[in-house]
């Protein structure tokens, strides 16, 4: 008897699995972000203004970092030979912070050098802020959009029990509640690490584009004290 009830009941779980094979369905991507719940919302709006920030800083920090590599050799001639009001007249028709930050070393020529290169400084700084702007966006989603996503999960998971204590026990809609639940964690965490990683590369273009305006600086400043040696 007991040697039948053994096999009975491995029959019965063999049945059971090859019905829940038979039945299986295929998780769509679309589904499980319907299922996600009200706190989609929010990750959703995060993920929208990650896309539009990213594109729009790109775009802006790449045009900043085109330097046309003819303009300091101009510079240089314009100055050597005397030609201030022409440095300055090629350096107001180049677009770029670089050349910005040059014409205010040159309609600062005739100061001290000290007075020269804090110009250019003060400009660099307002030149990179430009370049910074909105960033700090990315930054913000990279850390509240993992919270959105727990939260969403947490809420999902209080109703989800709620339904167990005044529906009753069915382990079947738990295992279906709580893999949907999750869904606004790992969405959360998705957008979370592509905002971080967007913030790092977007501050790494700028830094490239800082050392282009850095080393455009010290030549100047090496044209400026040329004529002394």
């Amino acid at each position: 008897m007991l040697l039948q009830s053994i096999l009975l009941q491995i029959d019965t779980a063999a049945n059971t699995a090859g019905a829940a094979t038979a039945g299986q369905e295929e998780i769509s991507l679309l589904y499980l972000l319907k299922e996600g719940g009200v706190m989609m919302i929010p990750l959703l709006l995060c993920s929208v203004a990650l896309v539009y920030v990213f594109v729009e800083r790109l775009s802006v920090i790449r045009k900043a970092g085109e330097v046309d590599p003819s303009f300091m050799p101009r510079v240089r001639e314009q100055m050597t030979t005397g030609n201030i009001q022409g440095a300055r007249s090629l350096a107001r028709t180049t677009h770029g912070p670089v050349a910005r930050m040059i014409d205010k070393g040159i309609s600062r020529v005739g100061k001290p050098i000290d007075h020269i290169e804090k110009s250019m400084e003060n400009t660099g700084k307002l030149e990179v802020y430009h370049m910074e702007k909105n960033l700090s966006v990315l930054s913000t989603i990279a850390g509240i959009a993992p919270m959105f996503g727990f939260l969403g999960t947490i809420a999902g998971m209080i109703i989800l029990f709620f339904d167990i204590q005044h529906k009753g026990f069915s382990l079947e809609n738990i295992a279906g509640g709580i893999y949907t639940k999750m869904v606004t964690s790992a969405v959360g965490l998705i957008i979370g690490l592509l905002a971080y990683v967007a913030y790092n590369y977007l501050n790494a273009q700028i830094n490239k584009n800082v050392n282009k305006m850095e080393t455009a600086s010290v030549e100047f400043l090496d044209i400026l004290q040329e004529p002394a040696h």
